[in-house]
């Protein structure tokens, strides 16, 4: 991939994870609650927070993702469970 496509698909991921998490009140209230998400993190506030992290995740890939490191990151992140090193 190019850098120009490396820096626009970062970018539209980047935005995507801050809709998430700016307007994680009205996913759930236009979607409704996760029962997974409920079910283990009710205390810190369920379904919201859960749609939090999912944005916040993503802004995190994306900007790998623009400066080229989203491929070493993953082979670092998942070389312990693909049994390579």
């Amino acid at each position: 991939m190019t850098l120009l496509g490396r820096i626009i698909l970062g970018l539209i991921g980047a935005g995507i994870g801050f809709v998430l998490v700016r307007y994680a009140n009205w996913f759930y209230a236009n979607f409704g609650s996760m029962n997974f998400a409920e079910k283990y993190f009710r205390i810190f506030g369920g379904t919201r927070l859960f749609v939090r992290f999912i944005g916040v995740i993503i802004i995190f890939l994306s900007f790998l993702l623009i400066t080229g490191l989203l491929g070493g990151f993953t082979k670092v992140v998942l070389s312990p469970f693909l049994g390579g090193r």
